[in-house]
């Protein structure tokens, strides 16, 4: 037996979500390493030329990175890929680009698209997050107008919706493609779930995970 897998995460993060919603689903042991939301790139300095989370470390020490990757590795070496063999393979990788592309992009301008929800969302990853004692009030304080500013330059879209419009559409979109069925995978979840759990996750202020 080799160690016990490792996922360095931060608490808030979509992307590290959406592999930990896998995880919790599939019942696995795993560890999670919280890391400090400012010192990022140096707490996972043992990936090289990567300095981002989710880093999933599996029993033989091996480092797997990159979030929709991980759910493919995870699902197949923990899970006979049983996941991935849900349904159509191609109809299940383009909804995969779709969640990538459209509801990561969707997702930060709600958490910071007004000044108010970027205060909140600062406030609230400051006490969440694994943040030293100065760091947490300079991330609280001095992070929301600056991504406010970066995000309000970015808020109308080409179509001209507007953050909450936007995500509310992506989400009927969504549900819409489930086809009457419980989830996108239908009687049970699949990649495409657990994808966009991780980015809906993110914005919750209620803990939950998908549920077998």
């Amino acid at each position: 037996m080799g160690q016990t897998p490792t996922l360095h995460v931060l608490y808030t993060c979509p992307f590290c979500w959406k592999v930990r919603g896998l995880i919790e689903y599939l019942k696995l042991d795993v560890n999670y390493v919280s890391v400090n939301g400012m010192k990022i790139k140096k707490e996972v300095n043992f990936v090289e030329d990567w300095g981002k989370v989710p880093v999933f470390t599996d029993e033989k020490g091996e480092h797997h990175v990159d979030s929709t990757p991980l759910l493919k590795h995870i699902d197949s070496a923990y899970n006979n890929g049983k996941l991935a063999a849900i349904g159509d393979a191609e109809r299940q990788l383009e909804w995969l680009e779709w969640s990538d592309t459209k509801m990561s992009k969707a997702t930060i301008p709600i958490l910071y698209g007004t000044i108010g929800s970027a205060l909140k969302t600062t406030l609230k990853i400051s006490k969440i997050e694994k943040f030293g004692f100065f760091s947490r009030r300079l991330y609280a304080w001095a992070g929301f107008p600056i991504m406010w500013g970066i995000i309000a330059r970015k808020r109308v879209k080409n179509d001209g919706r507007k953050p909450k419009q936007l995500w509310h559409d992506l989400l009927t979109e969504f549900t819409e493609a489930h086809n009457a069925q419980p989830y996108f995978g239908g009687e049970t979840p699949d990649l495409v779930d657990f994808s966009v759990f991780g980015y809906m996750r993110s914005i919750s202020p209620i803990p939950s995970i998908l549920i077998a």
